[in-house]
């Protein structure tokens, strides 16, 4: 491995695209160092404690939200305009045909551009506002208070712009997916924390020290567990017929269709957790935090990360969102139709409808699969922080594991194919 990383460094190209990715990763860290102006950061420390929206916002960000920094926002408005847009594709014929097109793709791009400056719009507008009731904004009043306004939530939408722009880049002149490397170098910033935080508990106490080694290894069996799942797939053999064109003959081969355990990857978790979090940051935006006895308050402490029915119902919905979202990406009759165009077919199934419902069959089941393993990701963490309270710093680990395996899967194999075509040996060898 350490020999394909040297053979990586000679190829001047591939050197090239790894440098450009770290000198943008290095813009992006430095820029979620910058604080925005007009705003105190130390009265932001308590707001993204309680395990809210903004807290799951903060660590998407690796920390730049609660910072107030110029990159506060992060990849997240991009990320829920590829979805919205997404998931408009499928409901809109008009978006659905222009996909198809030539340049469909970089038109799709486009709107996604714009409907995700509009999101870090709408998000900075509400942000803006959570500042100024939690009393974080310094030297504004009177015609002051509206420049500070101006300036601040420019300087946020600016931000998200130009990293999803940095992003775009990296797809074209570095390694691996821009977006997800610039959500990987968040995250992975917040691991300093982490290991200050767990440090911290055992000079409190020494008994803590048994809770912080089972916490290791539980971690550790959750990233083996996720590089699992998301290498495993199903595997459909389909055969091809012979064929006769002119004196050659085309066909007869085997090949087979590879499904996914996890083929939604992280996506139905951010859905849910975006829906679990919405009452309770909507709530939050009113003043309302579930430190009193109102039955607004009681409202926000239900949706909270500490109550066992949030885990109930994040699981649930994870289950269900998984299952959507692989509905919008397989289509069983599509992929039917295609094997029956190319004279292939699934070995003991006719060609058409019964290749269409074992198809969707076999879906349903994998997808079961795939939405229990993401269920179970996501809440492990809740439910050990439920069970050992001075775990509490960990309850959203789970989705952060699957990020960075993924993304981190990902990257290798990007990296991996660059080298196989410069005839190096790769780093399964």
């Amino acid at each position: 491995m350490f020999q394909t990383f040297r053979n990586a460094w000679k190829i001047p190209e591939l050197k090239n695209r790894l440098l450009f990715t770290l000198a943008i990763l290095v813009v992006y860290r430095l820029g979620s160092a910058i604080p925005v102006p007009f705003i105190t950061g130390s009265a932001l420390n308590q707001m993204f404690s309680n395990g809210n929206m903004l807290s799951y916002l903060d660590m998407m960000s690796g920390g730049a939200l609660s910072r107030c920094t110029l990159f506060a926002l992060g990849v997240t408005p991009y990320i829920n305009a590829s979805i919205i847009v997404q998931l408009l594709t499928v409901a809109i014929p008009a978006l659905e045909n222009m996909a198809k097109e030539a340049d469909g793709q970089q038109k799709m791009q486009q709107i996604t551009r714009y409907v995700g400056g509009v999101i870090a719009l709408v998000m900075s507008l509400g942000y803006y506002f959570v500042i100024r009731n939690m009393g974080a904004l310094k030297y504004v009043s009177g015609a002051v208070g509206v420049f500070a306004a101006v300036v601040i939530i420019a300087t946020f939408v600016a931000g998200a712009q130009l990293i999803t722009w940095a992003g775009e880049q990296i797809d074209d002149k570095g390694i691996g997916n821009g977006i997800s490397m610039i959500l990987f170098a968040g995250i992975v910033s917040g691991l300093p924390n982490a290991v200050t935080y767990f440090v911290s508990l055992c000079k409190e106490n020494l008994a803590n020290i048994g809770f912080v080694l089972l916490a290791i290894v539980i971690f550790i069996a959750m990233v083996w567990f996720v590089i699992m799942m998301t290498n495993a797939e199903r595997r459909i053999p389909v055969q091809y017929a012979k064929r006769v064109v002119g004196r050659k003959m085309y066909g007869g081969q085997s090949t087979h269709i590879p499904i996914k355990v996890a083929m939604s990857g992280v996506m139905p978790i951010i859905f849910a957790m975006s829906l679990m979090s919405l009452p309770q940051t909507i709530l939050f935006f009113f003043g309302i935090n579930g430190t009193g006895d109102t039955f607004w308050d009681g409202f926000v402490r239900l949706f909270s990360q500490s109550s066992p029915l949030y885990a109930v119902i994040y699981f649930l919905l994870i289950i269900a969102f998984n299952y959507f979202y692989v509905s919008i990406q397989y289509n069983p009759v599509e992929i039917a139709n295609n094997l029956k165009k190319n004279n292939g077919a699934i070995p003991g199934y006719r060609p058409g409808k019964p290749t269409s419902d074992f198809i969707y069959n076999s879906l349903n089941k994998i997808t079961l699969i795939g939405a229990i393993f993401l269920g179970i990701v996501a809440i492990f963490p809740i439910i050990l922080a439920l069970c050992v309270p001075s775990l509490q710093g960990i309850s959203i680990g789970g989705t952060t594991i699957l990020i960075v395996v993924g993304v981190a899967l990902e990257t290798v194999r990007s990296l991996e194919s660059q080298i196989m075509m410069r005839h190096h040996p790769g780093f399964l060898d």
